[in-house]
C-alpha cells in the first residue's frame, strides 16, 4: 500500500510480502529514502537523487500504472542494491538530518547508509 502526504512531501510504501515485508519512506523535504527490512530489523537510508528517484507527484501515478497494467514499462523504474558494510545506531544529528518520519521508522535499528 502507499500512502502521500503532500503537505509534509512525504510518502509511505508498506510491502506485506511475509519474510520479503518491509516499510520504505520517501522524505522529499529532507530528501532521502529509508527503507526498513523486518526480516533484518535494519534501516537502509538512502540519499534522493532527482535524475533516478521519481518526484512526488509522480509516484503515484506510477503506483497506479503498476497496479492496473501489472507489467508497467517506465525509465523511472530502479532498482537499489544495498551493500550494508558498518552500521551505526542513530544520534541525534542523524535524526535531525533525516527527519522525524525517518527517525520513527529506523529509531533504535541499525542504520546502512
Amino acid at each position: 500500500t502507499m500512502t502521500i502526504h503532500s503537505e509534509e512531501h512525504v510518502v509511505d510504501v508498506h510491502v506485506r510480502s511475509g519474510v520479503y515485508s518491509s516499510d520504505t519512506i520517501f522524505d522529499y523535504s529532507h530528501g532521502y529514502i529509508a527503507t526498513r527490512l523486518f526480516s533484518r530489523n535494519a534501516c537502509f537510508i538512502m540519499k534522493i537523487k532527482k535524475e533516478s528517484i521519481p518526484e512526488m507527484r509522480e509516484i503515484g501515478r506510477l503506483a497506479f500504472e503498476r497496479q492496473t497494467m501489472r507489467d508497467v514499462y517506465s525509465p523511472n523504474n530502479i532498482w537499489a542494491q544495498y551493500q550494508p558494510g558498518s552500521s551505526v545506531i542513530g544520534r541525534w544529528k542523524d535524526w535531525i538530518t533525516y527527519g522525524k518520519h525517518i527517525e520513527k521508522l529506523c529509531m533504535g535499528l541499525p542504520l546502512y547508509q
